[in-house]
């Protein structure tokens, strides 16, 4: 049985006139300005993760058939709910390209991952200091894509860290960081730290 810590989510907020403003709690979206910068490179898994951004904003997945009907459903959901209101632009690719130019972006897959993990996520082909052509995301054989989970190995598709990474540093279990928590709840969503860096960066 997965074991998953349900945190809950205490807002930072500043009341203005207006209505509310929210606070900026760390930068956790590669390159962290100030923080510690590791160019994006290709891995494995299994290998350190570095996070890298996606070569530009406009997304385009694609879910191999390792994946039930299910976590199909459950990816959708996520990159529909949580990354398509942010500027991202989320497209399917009923076509994947795995080499060349112009490749699909993120692929999901489910197989096992190393250690401790319940899903990992690294980069095939980088193709700048910071972006890559197409990253995987893997969730564990055996398992189940939830929505956090999804949230949180997406997010580092597009360059989001754990707190520890981030500037200023932060605990890896910030609730601010929400689905990027290293524990993360089953049903977590990106949040408004993750959502402001992401509009800040694309």
């Amino acid at each position: 049985m997965r074991r998953y810590v349900v945190f809950g989510f205490a807002a930072a907020a500043i009341v203005l006139s207006s209505g509310v403003a929210w606070a900026f709690v760390t930068d956790n979206l590669v390159p962290i300005h100030g923080g510690p910068l590791e160019y994006c490179k290709q891995g494995s898994p299994g290998d350190q993760p570095i996070a890298c951004q996606t070569d530009n904003a406009q997304i385009y997945y694609f879910m191999q058939s390792s994946l039930e009907q299910r976590d199909k459903d459950v990816v959708t959901h996520v990159l529909n709910t949580q990354y398509a209101p942010t500027v991202l632009d989320t497209h399917y690719d009923g076509t994947p390209k795995y080499d060349g130019s112009g490749e699909t972006d993120i692929i999901y897959q489910e197989a096992p991952v190393p250690g401790s993990d319940d899903g990992f996520t690294w980069c095939n082909d980088p193709t700048h200091d910071f972006g890559c052509d197409q990253q995987y995301v893997r969730i564990a054989g055996g398992g189940e894509y939830t929505n956090g989970l999804t949230c949180h190995e997406t997010g580092h598709a597009v360059g989001l860290v754990h707190g520890q990474l981030a500037n200023p540093p932060v605990s890896n279990q910030l609730t601010a960081l929400r689905c990027m928590r290293k524990t993360v709840a089953p049903d977590d969503i990106l949040g408004q730290n993750n959502f402001e860096n992401i509009q800040g960066t694309y």
